[in-house]
């Protein structure tokens, strides 16, 4: 694996130092109240839900073959827990999108040097509603029709056996287009250039989202993990060559 791959868990850990950090503390304050919320609405429907999906996903074995049930049931709840764990991050990733990108934009001047403690602006922040909603949109464009082939995939005896390990690496990659979406956004570059922009860092992007994948699944720490990989990411972004300046609302 090429060394670039290992600076992914570097900016999440130097991100998450950021924000904890006296001069961008009080940005995490609002994403990271929205994201309680919605965790904890999501993870009790997930809870309630959770023996039912794994029993729709799991194939019908013939009673000559009910010895498999025991080897492929581990598989087809690491699937539902992918499926559902990714799916609802995405969800909670939209809530939050303005204020991420809000956030985004702070960590960009302090890491640029222009402001170690950027003002709060409730005008600033509502005047990057319709632009960030925007642009969850089109990052729900990209995810929808991909995520629909792999559910797909899930439900097709066989080939299911594949579904996990492709929503672990769609996953991670989602994980890495999300969060530098952010600062791409505030800096007006396009999704074409923005995606391209990630696939010439391959290795480190895919590092950044492994990274975030992981920590987001650890219960309580995912709470942090989200303005942290924002944080992180607007990092990536200013050090691996991220042009421009952040846009300014007033």
């Amino acid at each position: 694996m090429p060394i670039a791959a290992l600076t992914g868990p570097q900016y999440l850990r130097e991100g998450l130092k950021l924000v904890l950090g006296p001069g961008l503390r009080r940005f995490v304050i609002l994403p990271l109240t929205v994201n309680l919320l919605v965790f904890i609405g999501l993870i009790y429907l997930a809870v309630r839900q959770f023996g039912s999906w794994v029993d729709a996903f799991m194939p019908s074995l013939p009673e000559w073959l009910m010895f498999l049930e025991y080897v492929l049931w581990p598989l087809f709840v690491a699937l539902v827990v992918l499926m559902v764990f990714f799916t609802f991050t995405l969800l909670a990733n939209i809530i939050a999108a303005p204020f991420n990108g809000f956030l985004a934009e702070k960590v960009e001047l302090v890491a640029r040097g222009q402001d170690n403690s950027p003002p709060f602006s409730w005008a600033e922040l509502l005047a990057m509603l319709p632009r960030t909603i925007g642009r969850e949109a089109r990052k729900l464009a990209y995810f929808a029709p991909r995520a629909l082939a792999l559910l797909v995939l899930s439900f097709i005896p066989l080939a299911n056996l594949a579904a996990a390990p492709l929503w672990l690496l769609f996953g991670i990659w989602m994980m890495a287009v999300q969060y530098i979406d952010y600062p791409a956004d505030n800096n007006k570059m396009s999704w074409g250039e923005m995606m391209n922009w990630l696939r010439g860092r391959r290795w480190k992007s895919l590092s950044f989202g492994a990274a975030t994948y992981a920590a987001l699944l650890v219960p309580v720490l995912n709470l942090l993990i989200m303005p942290a990989a924002v944080a992180g990411a607007t990092l990536f972004w200013v050090r691996e060559g991220g042009q421009g300046q952040p846009a300014t609302h007033h």
